[in-house]
Parts: C-alpha cells; structure tokens; sequence
C-alpha cells in the first residue's frame, strides 16, 4: 500500500520573547491509504497542533507533510485547507443547526449536480444507519445520531484523509464505547484513511489499526494497536489487523 499520510521531520511552533518555541518537534510518521491511526497523549502535548498542520491550519517551520504522495506542507510550500481534500470531525459536531441532517451531509457537496449530490447524501445516510433521518433537524436527533450525520457530511466529500479530534468526548459510559467500536467499523467498511486524536488509550486499541503516544510535541512511538492493546491488557477492534509498521 502508498501511504496516504507521510510526515518527515516535522516542527510547529511560535515565535516568543525568547525565541521560537516548539510545539511539534521533528515528528514523523507514515500512515498506508485504508488505515485508521490514532494520536495518544495529555493535552499540551501537540496532538491537536499537528492534526490542525494536516488540514492546512498551522504552517511548517521544518519538515514536510504529504497527502497522497503530493507535498502539502514545507518551510517553502503550503497548500491552503481547502485544497487539501482532507475531512474533518470536531468533537461539537459542529452541525449546522438550521439545516436538516440530509441537508448538513450534503453541506460540501453544493456544486454538485442535484441528483448525485442527493444519491451520495443518501447512500452516506444509510452507512451510518440514519436513511430514515434524512428530514430530522440536529435538536431532533440523540448526541449519537448527531455524531453519526457528522461523520456522514466528513465523508461525503471522498477526502482523502479524514482527521478526528476527540469525536467522542461528548459522549460518556456505554454509548461512548459502541460508537467507539460503531465508527471504526464504518470507517473501515468506506476503506477511509483517517487519524483520530484522544486522550484515552483504549478507545484508540479499539478504533485504530496504529497508535502512536506524543510526549512533549515528539512522537514517542508508533505501533500496530494489536500490541499497544496487548501491552494495555485491552481487547482491540476485530478490524486492527495490521500486518507491519507503515
């Protein structure tokens, strides 16, 4: 497999009093296209800062960062968000209140010819279980069903990485677990590349195929989530099954 996500020595940071202060510090990580990765690490650490790089939020100080064997990001390049072809999932959701869920999924596709973007809303609907829901506005719809339009409206586009931070924080007990595992499964069922940020060790066994652990804006490892799940005593997705480092 390509790597659909290569970063090589990257640095992002800001310019203080003192001098430049780094926030990532010489990352770098490859993840293969149809993998799901997932970012570990207490806040502070840098997780968020290079998801918000990726998408073409926070420019390069050193490094590079590529989507789809194409340069994103380097001291001498950035290519803006919406070049990118990268999807994104908030943690809020992030809905548009006074759109129906149909309306919302199909958000990214209003230049769309009328009756492919109305054939992609519904088949991005009935992949995550809500065809009946299309008409449904967000106050309407429990805090799972809402997460499921968005990630239906984050995938409608095809992007071709699809970043997630702390989708599931909102959630708590037994529903945060089942769209934990619900998610991943979708994900993988749509062979989407993605990279999930959380601070919590076992949803990312359970959601990805790789872990890796920041400490301090470096990344301390990056390992198949089979044996970060078994170094954690913690049952991975059935669907982790990587067979070697990326």
């Amino acid at each position: 497999m390509s790597a659909a996500l290569h970063i090589a020595d990257l640095t992002l940071g800001y310019d203080g009093r003192e001098g430049f202060k780094p926030v990532v510090d010489g990352l770098s990580l490859s993840l293969e296209a149809g993998r799901i990765g997932c970012l570990l690490g207490p806040s502070g650490c840098g997780k968020s800062t290079l998801l918000r790089a990726i998408a073409g939020f926070e420019h390069a100080r050193r490094g590079e960062i590529h989507i789809g064997g194409e340069l994103m990001s380097s001291p001498k390049a950035h290519v803006p968000p919406e070049r990118r072809h990268v999807g994104l999932m908030f943690q809020d959701y992030a809905l548009f209140p006074h759109l129906t869920a149909a309306q919302n999924v199909g958000f990214g596709l209003r230049r769309w010819p009328a009756a492919e973007r109305d054939a992609r809303v519904a088949e991005m609907l009935a992949l995550v279980g809500l065809a009946d829901l299309g008409r449904r506005h967000p106050h309407e719809l429990s805090g799972g069903q809402q997460q499921r339009i968005a990630l239906a409206r984050a995938l409608a586009t095809k992007p071709a990485l699809l970043l997630l931070d702390e989708p599931f924080s909102s959630l708590d007990g037994d529903a945060r677990e089942r769209l934990t595992v619900e998610v991943s499964d979708m994900l993988r069922a749509a062979a989407q590349t993605a990279l999930l940020v959380t601070h919590n060790a076992a949803e990312g066994a359970r959601f990805a195929d790789f872990m890796g652990s920041m400490q301090a804006g470096r990344l301390a490892s990056w390992t198949p989530s089979a044996e970060a799940a078994q170094a954690l005593a913690i049952q991975p997705s059935s669907g982790s099954t990587p067979s070697g480092q990326p």
